[in-house]
């Protein structure tokens, strides 16, 4: 027996006591004796697992209020479709629900950022390659922009200078676009949040996340500019024991580049958990995405003069940022979204 059939049949029961037209000494007897079919559900708490127990429990307890309710209705005769009902008194408060967690991140993100002058953005999901790839100084034949790695729009048309449309792989597509807006002319100080698609699927990743993506750029900025605003950022998001280190990588459109991770909050960052290896990080350290200096060509194509400004730029997963908040011990994002309000209702 498993928790959902318990949830089906509670929920079964509860609709027929609704339509019950028996007296209250009957609906008592039925119902909620000793020998009644709540205490028939009741019985079978015993064949679930202690997670399950809980949630079932706190299923028919409410349950059990409901019939209470409809019993004592009876007893005072207001079972009745036709007796006077005074509307004078208050109504039944709606049930309310509340932000789903990667928007609250994404609220509590924006508000890091603010605070440090960053201005919040947003640019397209669906967008011209050129934007999200050659603008990036990626070649043509760059593994990323292959169909097994990136979603690509059934469109036939195909722009004459940007190329096909994609959904974005990450929310580096606004970085020349906020060069454009901007007329090319910086100080640039840019966090954009948004959604992102790639051909992924494990605990770690999902074919569609959130990202979002620090971009700034300026005279005379340098390396410990961006380490400052990655550690900044750690200890506003984690508190103020957070660690965060940055290594060496690869992406066309940063150099020099670096892999950016924090300590993994499942494991305490020692890399197990109960004697075996965390599913989560494997390592004690959660990487979270890239960063690095903004790459000359990447400049250039954004109108912006390389000998003149520099700059930095980060982008990193909404979601994976997320699971490290200290005691939320989630160790598969995909939880985020299977939509199960038992999950969802505890945040």
């Amino acid at each position: 027996m498993s928790d959902t059939s318990l949830q089906s049949q509670a929920d079964a029961l509860l609709h027929e006591a609704q339509q019950d037209t028996t007296d209250q000494q009957t609906f008592h007897q039925t119902y909620l004796s000793k020998r009644g079919r709540l205490a028939v559900l009741m019985e079978q708490l015993k064949t679930l697992s202690v997670d399950e127990k809980k949630l079932a429990g706190k299923t028919l307890n409410t349950i059990k209020q409901q019939l209470e309710t409809i019993e004592h209705k009876k007893g005072q005769g207001l079972a009745d479709s036709d007796v006077w009902t005074d509307m004078t008194m208050p109504g039944l408060q709606p049930s309310v629900g509340h932000i789903h967690p990667i928007s609250q991140a994404m609220n509590e993100i924006t508000q890091i950022f603010e605070k440090i002058g960053f201005i919040r953005v947003r640019y397209p999901e669906v967008d011209w390659e050129w934007y999200p790839f050659d603008s990036l100084n990626m070649p043509k034949d760059h593994p990323a922009r292959d169909e097994w790695e990136t979603f690509l729009v059934d469109n036939k048309f195909v722009h004459p200078t940007l190329g096909k449309m994609v959904l974005t792989p990450h929310t580096s597509n606004g970085q020349v676009r906020e060069m454009e807006r901007l007329n090319h002319q910086p100080p640039i100080r840019m966090i954009n949040i948004a959604r992102c698609y790639r051909r992924q699927a494990d605990v770690t990743h999902t074919e569609m996340f959130h990202q979002f993506e620090g971009l700034v750029v300026d005279k005379g900025i340098t390396i410990q500019h961006l380490k400052g605003t990655i550690d900044h950022f750690a200890r506003q998001f984690y508190g103020k024991n957070a660690k965060s280190r940055i290594r060496p990588f690869h992406f066309q459109f940063t150099e020099p580049s670096f892999e950016v991770d924090f300590s993994c909050t499942i494991c305490n960052g020692t890399g197990k958990v109960h004697g075996e290896k965390c599913r989560f990080c494997k390592s004690g350290w959660h990487e979270v995405g890239g960063a690095g200096m903004v790459h000359p060509n990447v400049l250039k194509a954004g109108g912006i003069d390389p000998d003149v400004y520099t700059g930095f730029a980060f982008g990193w997963g909404i979601e994976r940022t997320y699971t490290l908040r200290e005691g939320l011990k989630l160790d598969d994002i995909r939880l985020l979204y299977n939509g199960d309000m038992r999950f969802l209702e505890q945040f």
